[in-house]
């Protein structure tokens, strides 16, 4: 698919066919994933690939609080065939920044204007959104609430170093999909109210 076509028909997918996802098209995913830019070269994240009924359900079942009240998204998204939770690693990027060739050996956050390591995690879900697209497949990216994410590190073995940044729902579109979220309720706000060019 043509990039402008991939990011013209990109959004969020909440419900997906019977239909499997080819392995293939995953380690693609993953593939793509690994070439998002980071601070340093750092890399630091990991990718937990939940792609089997069982590990599927151990997932929603530690994350999705009985009382939420999602129970409509939840049975669309439960519908998915892979889910991808990418994560950030903070102390490979403060060690990577105490490197010779860095030279910041006291490992001091405050020199750090954002958290590059939750930023670059968050352009490798992006890059995995989009070659699900470009693959002709659904996918949203979505997060697990704090309160459950204790009960998802207990479930998966996630070190407690490694954040949870984003979970990547991936299937094929279910030709019922209809649009929801704020997508469906909002207008995409016009350039000259984001863009300041020269000056504030």
């Amino acid at each position: 698919m043509e990039f402008q076509r991939v990011v013209d028909s990109r959004r969020m997918i909440r419900n997906y066919t019977d239909e499997s996802v080819d392995t293939e098209v995953v380690e693609r995913v993953l593939r793509n994933a690994v070439r998002a830019p980071s601070a340093g070269y750092s890399q630091g994240w990991g990718f937990l690939v939940l792609d089997t009924p069982e590990d599927m359900e151990r997932f929603w079942a530690c994350t999705v609080d009985a009382e939420s009240g999602l129970d409509d998204w939840l049975a669309g998204m439960k519908s998915a065939k892979v889910l991808i939770v990418a994560l950030s690693c903070k102390r490979v990027y403060l060690d990577r920044y105490a490197q010779t060739d860095k030279g910041w050996t006291d490992r001091d956050e405050a020199r750090w204007p954002v958290p590059y390591w939750d930023v670059d995690t968050g352009m490798a879900a992006l890059l995995m959104h989009l070659t699900a697209v470009d693959e002709g497949l659904g996918s949203c990216i979505f997060g697990i609430p704090p309160a459950e994410i204790p009960a998802f590190r207990a479930t998966f073995g996630v070190p407690e170093d490694h954040t949870p940044v984003a979970v990547l729902s991936i299937g094929h579109r279910a030709d019922s999909e209809k649009v929801q979220g704020s997508w469906a309720r909002r207008r995409r706000r016009p350039l000259d109210d984001v863009v300041h060019r020269g000056h504030w």
